[in-house]
Order: C-alpha cells, then structure tokens, then sequence
C-alpha cells in the first residue's frame, strides 16, 4: 500500500506553508500563507511558478529552495507530531500481510526528518520521494516509481492513502485507487474521486473492518 506522509499521517501541511512563507519574505517577495497552503501537496517544481512565477530549476529558484528546506528543518520540523492512530494503522496493515511504501512530494533529503517525526520509519518497506520522479504530484511519477519500488506492483493490486487533491490524482492518473483523509484540511468536494474519504487514518483504523483494506483484526 501507497502513503503520503505530510497531512496524513504527520500534522505538517501548515508548517511547510509557513516555512514556504518565511523563505519567500527573506527573499523580498508578498507571497502570503493563504497563497502557499492551497497548494502543499505539490513539490516545490509545481509551487514556486504558481506561487512568484519563478522556475524551481533555476539559480533563484533553487536557492530559495535550499533556504525553505532550512527554514523546516530548524523552526518547524522538531514541533510536528503525528495524527493519532497513524502508527497503530501501519503496525495493523504490516500485521495483514501489507507491504507499506512512501509515495511522497517532498525532497528526498528531508523525508527522513518526517518519518521520525511521524514515529513510523521503521515500518515501510520502501520510500519514493521527489528525487524518484522527474514530476512531482499530481503528476503520476511518484506514485509509479512507488508501484516499481513494491515489486512493481499492479495499479489495481494497490491503494494511496493520502490527503489532498493531488494525492487523489495523481493515483488516479497511476490508476491506482486512493483512500483519502480531511486531516490536510481538504473538503470531500475538493477530494472528490478517492474511493472512500475518512475524517484521518485514527478513523480509518477505528473503521479498519468495513474499509477498502478489509478484513478482521489480524
């Protein structure tokens, strides 16, 4: 099975607009929190050009990139914590016989600060990040290099567990099936399209039996 990290199972997807925000101010641009947030899901590939028009692999680009991640790491990364029920839920599918894989946007050197702070490392079998993909969500990259890293899995043997709109597409354009969670802050109208919408995987595990995933307590 296929999980996003950020807004699913770590409360993070503020963070990384607010460090977003930080950078951009450093920098000299208006880009406010309201601007950055709707769109934490993409990779900075995607959110750069939308948010101040610049090329993320351009010099600007690139350095501004380097400088949020910084940002992260030191003012925000050490408060995140985890939704409650995200490792039970994984600790549950490892039991079932799942092989758990990250399919996540964010840069490849950062995702171990995340899995800690999720408590979870140790419970993937692999992890794909944007280092994996030549497109970030809701391009498909990510979530096939994820498929390849499983065994190269069939899209209809898998499901994505993840929380925003670009989960959800970015899956379906992989044509794997996605399980969605509200704790990102998207509406069902806005994850429209996933096979079943939870209010956050503590839901879901409550409600692991008549889930997708299926199946009585292992």
């Amino acid at each position: 099975m296929l999980f996003d990290v950020d807004g699913t199972l770590l409360d993070s997807n503020d963070a990384h607009a607010r460090a977003w925000e930080d950078a951009f101010r450093e920098a000299g641009y208006a880009a406010r929190f309201a601007d950055v947030r709707p769109l934490i899901g993409m990779g900075g590939d995607k959110l750069l050009p939308k948010v101040i028009g610049v090329d993320a692999e351009s010099a600007r680009g690139k350095a501004l990139g380097k400088r949020r991640q910084e940002i992260f790491r030191e003012r925000y990364l050490p408060r995140l914590r985890p939704f409650p029920g995200a490792r039970a839920l994984l600790e549950r599918m490892r039991a079932a016989g799942l092989t758990l894989v990250v399919a996540t946007s964010a840069k490849e050197e950062e995702l171990t600060g995340l899995l800690d702070a999720a408590g979870v490392a140790d419970l993937f079998a692999e992890t794909t990040s944007s280092s994996d993909a030549d497109n970030s969500k809701p391009d498909p990259d990510i979530i096939e290099a994820a498929l390849a890293r499983a065994g190269h899995l069939a899209p209809t043997a898998a499901l994505m567990v993840g929380d925003t709109p670009y989960d959800v597409e970015a899956a379906s354009r992989a044509g794997v099936g996605t399980i969605a969670v509200r704790s990102g802050g998207w509406d069902d109208a806005a994850l429209r399209g996933a096979v079943a919408v939870y209010e956050s995987v503590g839901e879901l595990l409550e409600r692991y039996g008549e889930s997708p995933f299926g199946g009585p307590t292992p």
